[in-house]
């Protein structure tokens, strides 16, 4: 009985010891500092007979928003003034994209080229160490009969540790 008794100890020993190392040698999540983020935005034009414009977005400059943002109180209720100039990126990537229509209407092709296109680009950022965060959608169009204008728009945002 005795030597159930010290084989009974040992082995709660074992475990207590086991489930302790595994608190303490467990990493935490690394804060959101320790990330940046990026993005690129996929306008598609959704015009008829093709006569829009397609292409991927990318900045190649940043932005602080705090330099172009205020605060407004009901003390202090200016507007924010910051200049157009400040805020335009002028060095940007532009990849051309084909329109959804041409003269003939709807054109798969032109979507599955503009999928390999898109891939192509998504495949890269992977390979430069970025993990995709979250990809949104959105469709402009007033949508009347008599709408002949509207774009269709993704954002794919990213980010990878610094």
């Amino acid at each position: 009985m005795k030597k159930l008794n010290i084989i009974t100890l040992s082995i709660s020993i074992i475990a207590i010891a086991a489930v302790v190392v595994s608190f303490t040698k467990s990493t935490p999540p690394a804060p959101a500092a320790a990330y940046e983020f990026t993005s690129f935005t996929v306008v598609e034009s959704i015009v008829p007979s093709g006569i829009g414009r397609s292409r991927i977005i990318n900045a190649l400059e940043t932005r602080d928003y705090k330099e172009l943002t205020s605060v407004r109180t009901e003390e202090d209720n200016e507007r924010n003034k910051a200049d157009r100039s400040e805020i335009r990126v002028k060095n940007f990537e532009e990849t051309k994209l084909l329109n959804f229509y041409n003269l003939g209407g709807i054109r798969f092709q032109n979507i599955a080229a503009n999928d390999a296109v898109i891939n192509s680009k998504m495949n890269a950022m992977l390979e430069a160490g970025w993990e995709i965060v979250t990809i949104t959608t959105g469709v402009e169009a007033v949508g009347g009969s008599d709408d002949a204008n509207g774009i269709y728009i993704t954002r794919f945002y990213f980010k990878r540790a610094k």
